[in-house]
């Protein structure tokens, strides 16, 4: 090969490897999740409760950049969350209310926030820890009285990203859970037969039977009381 020809062939890897550099796609983060209770508003559109578009598919999906304000995390697709029109359904409680959070993805963690309104109202850090499979938070709402709307952002530790969660509520002043102002008499439900039970860890594709059907696990999560398979479309599957 000629001293010319090297000298070519050279330069031509010198001018396409920075090329090759610049189509590495980013860094993202691997983590999805959302509050399951109180019902926030991705869960209840999983669930049914709502009538919803896309975000019905993919309730841990709501990321976005940090610092937002809303519902929906800047993606279009799921911006119905951050209508207050819709008939969301309102938990009431009192001034100390309980969070529970379900991961489909765990990642490095800042920390969790709740917002009303732009009031910070509690920050949970975990300092770049993995969370558990779930994660509880009681927040204590403070002056918070009447209806409101609820922020819950969770910071990831290692991305420029966090996943919001909306939850509606009716606080009590009296710092006791307000009665539902409409309550639904419901018949006492016969007692729940199955494999199926609440406390444990169940992972993707894990069959259980419920009340004479048969369900299938599309996340990994630890099983608490109120997430039984025909209340969580988005936890089970029925085959």
């Amino acid at each position: 090969m000629t001293l010319k020809r090297k000298l070519v062939m050279f330069a031509t890897a010198a001018v396409i490897a920075p090329l090759g550099l610049v189509v590495l796609p980013a860094a993202t983060a691997n983590a999805h999740g959302y509050i399951l209770t109180p019902p926030s508003r991705q869960a209840q559109c999983a669930q049914g409760t709502v009538p919803c578009e896309s975000i019905k598919y993919e309730p841990q999906s709501v990321e976005g950049p940090k610092g937002l304000r809303n519902c929906y995390g800047n993606v279009e697709r799921f911006k119905e969350l951050d209508n207050n029109s819709k008939p969301w359904k309102v938990t009431s409680v009192g001034k100390t209310v309980d969070f529970t959070w379900t991961f489909t993805a765990r990642h490095a963690t800042k920390d969790f926030q709740y917002f009303v309104g732009n009031t910070l109202v509690a920050t949970f850090p975990l300092n770049n820890q993995q969370p558990a499979a779930t994660v509880k938070h009681t927040v204590n709402l403070g002056n918070v009285s009447g209806r409101v709307r609820l922020l819950a952002v969770w910071n990831i530790g290692d991305t420029a990203n966090a996943f919001y969660s909306c939850v509606d509520l009716q606080v009590s002043g009296s710092g006791t859970p307000a009665p539902d102002p409409t309550p639904d008499p419901t018949p006492t439900p016969p007692p729940a037969s199955g494999t199926w039970a609440a406390g444990t860890a169940y992972t993707v594709g894990s069959v259980v039977t419920y009340n004479g059907t048969t369900y299938r696990a599309l996340q990994s999560h630890t099983a608490l009381p109120g997430w039984e398979p025909p209340s969580t479309p988005a936890l089970w599957q029925a085959v």
